[in-house]
């Protein structure tokens, strides 16, 4: 019939399309959701009363566990914790040449990386991995949360209300956003920098192999690696905790957290730190940028959203799978150009690299590549949207989406 409209097809359940528009249209998505329309500045309004046991945005329950961990989310708890090793320290500094002559400071592993290769130079000192470095992951898990908390709740908030921000739920995004983007970005400029003191640099991906193992470490990469590994231990404790409100997808969450660990730890166990490097750098400049283009949105700067978005699309694209299939191609044709003696398992010796290693390495970073281009396809839609919608507003913020009942939003829209 004339003037009919033809209806628009449904995508079937299961499908990858129907799983990209339940993503993108998920308020709760930690990817999708900060880029809905946001509720504008001025007519937003914290309706919620302050309260005395509220830390950075959400009520702290009074349990004895909640107590014991007090330090995870209160910045001065964790200060008085990092502290005491601090002052152990020094005070056997100060006493041990006259009380304990010669004797190590028991207190130095949880501040300073720990098993230095004995006949390393002084000017170009090596270090060896050992069970020390537990400790010191442990100890800078405590300092993570510090500077976590720190930066959210005196520097984010102040920040996010300046601009106009008065919702608890988008002050508590803005402050993850930020934190997220200090961090990668701090994090990837120095990746960048110990990639450019190693013989890979850039992604000379034939000296992932050659002369392994790659167990006598510079100073700054074994501390970039622990500290790497003591950053995700206390973003699944944040995770676990709940510190951040939950997501939809926070099963997954947790999933992708435990899975990074287990990538820190098995790379760093069988010597592959050349290549631990590489990757994390392949994914922590990425997502400087795509945590900066969320808290453009946050603050309703449109134009420049969608500027840092398009950046970001390209820094995707080349970091997170051109890179990425460099690094794949290495795996299956370089493999073999570490030395005969390392082609063996012996732990003792440094060497894991038997030859159904070469699958064990492989399989995980295809696997990531695959996910990466699940998000990239999401990403591209998102970008489409951004360029078609932006004018666009709502009556309400993807985060005071998530706070009402359904049929309260079933209304709304």
């Amino acid at each position: 019939m004339a003037g009919t409209t033809k209806p628009k097809r449904r995508a079937r359940s299961g499908t990858l399309q129907h799983s990209l528009d339940e993503i993108e249209t998920d308020s709760a998505h930690h990817l999708a959701g900060p880029f809905r329309p946001q509720t504008p500045l001025s007519e937003v309004s914290d309706s919620r009363p302050p309260s005395p046991k509220r830390v950075n945005g959400r009520v702290s329950k009074q349990t004895k566990w909640d107590r014991s961990l007090r330090w995870a989310v209160v910045p001065s708890s964790a200060l008085k914790l990092l502290l005491i090793p601090v002052v152990l320290w020094a005070n056997w500094e100060l006493l041990a040449p006259f009380v304990a002559k010669g004797l190590p400071n028991p207190f130095a592993p949880l501040l300073f990386i720990s098993h230095r290769v004995p006949d390393s130079p002084d000017d170009d000192p090596r270090y060896a991995k050992g069970y020390a470095d537990l400790l010191f992951i442990a100890y800078y898990i405590i300092v993570w949360s510090f500077v976590r908390q720190s930066i959210t709740i005196y520097i984010c908030r102040p920040l996010a209300r300046w601009f106009g921000i008065r919702s608890e739920a988008k002050l508590d995004r803005f402050g993850e956003q930020a934190y997220a983007v200090i961090y990668f970005g701090v994090m990837a400029s120095w990746g960048m920098r110990i990639m450019s003191q190693l013989p890979t640099w850039w992604y000379r991906t034939e000296h992932f192999w050659i002369d392994y193992p790659h167990w006598q470490m510079i100073p700054e990469l074994k501390t970039y690696y622990l500290m790497q590994a003591a950053y995700w231990c206390q973003q699944l404790l944040v995770l676990a905790l709940k510190l951040e409100k939950p997501r939809k997808d926070y099963n997954e969450l947790v999933a992708h957290h435990i899975v990074t660990l287990w990538l820190i730890g098995w790379s760093y166990l069988i010597n592959l730190t050349l290549i631990g490097n590489a990757v994390y750098l392949s994914m922590d400049l990425p997502d400087t940028f795509l945590g900066f283009s969320k808290l453009l949105n946050y603050i309703q700067w449109d134009r420049a959203k969608v500027a840092t978005f398009v950046v970001f699309l390209v820094i995707w694209t080349y970091f997170r799978h051109w890179l990425n299939l460099i690094m794949l191609y290495s795996v299956w044709t370089e493999f073999d150009l570490m030395p005969e003696t390392s082609k063996r398992w012996s732990p003792p010796d440094g060497v894991w690299m038997t030859w159904w290693m070469k699958y064990q390495i492989f399989i995980p970073i295809l696997l990531l590549q695959i996910l990466n281009l699940f998000w990239y396809i999401l990403i591209l839609r998102i970008l489409k949207r951004a360029v078609t919608d932006i004018k666009a507003t709502d009556v309400r913020s993807d985060d005071e989406d998530e706070d009402e009942p359904d049929d309260v939003k079933d209304k709304d829209d």
